[in-house]
């Protein structure tokens, strides 16, 4: 890995990247022409040193190297499941520790992305949910991983044709909206068109449900919008992902209404994880039928994925089936998620890395910026 001291130029809009120019005597008439040009390198070709740089003048290129790096997060491990999903330990430093699954498919290539290391959520059915927080990603940690599968995948440049990286999805370790500033700052680099050139309809923020920070979600980011629901009672929820204890199911339901640029074109996610004799009624599936009315949903009915010592069961299928049933006679597109990697626990909810091995000073450290963070958004009109 590249020195601790090289700033990375991976995370940089063009803004950004001029003024790093700047700050190593690069004169300011030509920085904005030279960031342009590492922009290309960087986001559409997806160079990982600056030797390859063929049109930059070697002795700037020598300095590049020597002042920045572009290198990705370190793979510690790769799994490949017998369905064709892979799962990627990455680190970016000393018990910084964090996955990224791929998921291939007939018609698109689906890359799960964390926003964290570890989570202060604490949602009872979820692996992650286990493992305290050490602390937020940067915009490099974040589209480092893009990247790093983009490597793996050959799939450069990114304005290609016959991508096989299409969509992302922010579900990976962590909750997106307590890093905010961090993932807008990645998720508008991904969606340039002259950058990494996806779609903003091809990329999908899941939340928990941080009522206040919906609505900027909406307008600063304008990504597709993904809710973990889980439940239609405000106790069961409570339980099962307990920051609804601060931002009950009335309170997230009318952030979803009011979501930026949301339409029958445009739905909202509402995942849906299938507990045995927890959430599975055919009174449940009638509940959140009625409970959805008026906002442009889908609902993505979720098998639980087990892991080491969780407390639920999946439902059986033949549940799954009649809430579908009930879900689908009633409008709602309600496919049920087949799961993808679960040999190598790389499905939904499975995600966790050990660096909650992490000193227990840091790890307070990271909690009570976590708590601060929360404080915060609770101030929040």
């Amino acid at each position: 890995m590249p020195p601790a001291t090289c700033e990375s130029l991976i995370g940089l809009d063009g803004k950004a990247l001029a003024t790093a120019l700047t700050g190593q005597g690069v004169a300011e008439g030509q920085a904005r022409m030279r960031a342009n040009q590492l922009w290309n390198w960087i986001y559409v070709r997806g160079a990982k040193d600056f030797a390859a740089m063929g049109n930059l003048a070697k002795d700037f290129r020598k300095d590049m190297g020597e002042a920045f790096t572009l290198a990705r997060p370190e793979i510690i491990s790769e799994q490949i499941s017998t369905d064709g999903t892979r799962k990627w330990l990455l680190r970016t430093g000393p018990g910084i520790e964090f996955e990224t699954v791929y998921i291939p498919e007939k018609d698109r290539g689906t890359l799960c992305v964390s926003s964290q290391v570890g989570c202060t959520l604490n949602c009872s059915f979820c692996h992650t949910g286990t493992q305290k927080l050490v602390r937020n990603l940067t915009p490099a940690e974040i589209l480092g991983q893009v990247m790093l599968a983009k490597d793996a995948l050959e799939d450069w440049p990114s304005t290609g044709t016959n991508r096989k990286v299409t969509n992302v999805v922010m579900m990976g370790m962590g909750e997106p909206l307590y890093n905010f500033d961090n993932v807008k700052a990645a998720l508008t680099i991904l969606t340039d068109g002259d950058g990494l050139a996806l779609s903003k309809r091809r990329v999908t923020l899941s939340t928990a449900g941080v009522v206040p920070m919906i609505p900027r979600a909406g307008s600063e980011i304008g990504s597709g919008l993904a809710i973990s629901l889980h439940a239609v009672r405000d106790e069961l929820r409570d339980v099962l992902v307990p920051i609804n204890k601060k931002y009950p199911i009335k309170d997230l339901l009318e952030a979803c209404r009011t979501y930026p640029g949301a339409s029958n074109a445009r739905r909202i996610t509402f995942e849906y994880v299938m507990l045995k004799e927890v959430n599975d009624t055919a009174a449940e599936a009638r509940e959140l039928v009625r409970i959805l009315s008026g906002i442009p949903a889908k609902i993505n009915l979720i098998p639980f994925n087990a892991w080491p010592g969780a407390p639920y069961e999946c439902s059986s299928w033949t549940k799954i089936e009649k809430f579908a049933e009930i879900v689908n006679r009633a409008g709602y597109a309600s496919p049920v998620r087949t799961p993808r990697g679960r040999d190598i626990m790389a499905a939904c909810g499975q995600l966790k890395s050990e660096s909650v091995k992490e000193r227990a000073s840091t790890r307070l450290a990271a909690e009570k910026l976590a708590d601060m963070q929360s404080a915060q958004l609770a101030r929040m009109p």
